[in-house]
């Protein structure tokens, strides 16, 4: 199936959750991971109107980089190691994986303009995944405050790969809340309007969880 096709099949799976929660269908941005595609299929993606490209390798961010430079808005959304920062940190628009001090202050080591970033949040508690624990995003934040080249604009999560919709609900739902929290402090740093949460086979819920951002692969370009 061509990649316009499946985005048509899920705007319309977008527009049914937003109605469920009440919600405007604008306010979200689909990301179209590419990570396990080709150049060719990327530029499928690009023509179809998603702007928004995201990867989670430097290798593949590069490639695709070279390719499609400005054409696209990029999201650098996985685990960012602390001396690759200098590699990526001029070409990406988000980084979607703050989850630590060494990260924030090479950041503001190598940056020359202020990076929107998403903090990363291990909701959910498996071993597997990265993210600080909920209770200690508060603590992250302030800690960051004195870094100028670190913006705050949201909290991003992964939830587990699972069919339990209840389960899924509940981590959306913890992340939601404590993006409020940290929003209803109105930090200069951290403005926090943001949650990049929700994936291929998960998007819908949180979208009815109040994702702003939600990060599609296979079911948009295959994989």
């Amino acid at each position: 199936m061509d990649v316009t096709q499946n985005l048509q099949q899920i705007q319309t799976e977008m527009k049914a959750a937003c109605q469920k929660s009440n919600r405007n269908f604008e306010e979200i941005t689909i990301i179209g991971v590419t990570k396990y595609v080709t150049i060719e299929r990327t530029r499928e993606a690009l023509q179809s109107g998603i702007i928004n490209l995201g990867e989670n390798r430097l290798e593949g961010f590069r490639e695709k980089y070279q390719h499609f430079g400005n054409e696209a808005t990029w999201h650098f959304i996985g685990s960012l190691q602390t001396r690759k920062v200098k590699d990526i940190i001029e070409k990406i628009d988000y980084l979607h994986s703050l989850d630590r001090l060494s990260l924030a202050e090479e950041i503001e080591k190598r940056a020359q303009k202020p990076v929107k970033c998403f903090v990363q949040v291990n909701v959910s508690g498996e071993e597997s995944k990265h993210g600080l624990k909920p209770n200690e995003v508060m603590s992250f934040i302030n800690d960051i405050a004195h870094l100028t080249k670190i913006s705050v604009v949201g909290l991003m999560t992964m939830a587990p790969n699972t069919d339990d919709k209840e389960l899924l609900h509940n981590v959306f739902r913890e992340l939601r809340i404590l993006r409020d929290k940290v929003k209803e402090s109105k930090l200069q740093h951290a403005p926090c309007e943001f949650l990049s949460m929700g994936m291929s086979n998960d998007y819908p819920i949180a979208i009815e969880e109040g994702a702003t951002h939600v990060r599609i692969g296979s079911k948009l370009v295959g994989s």
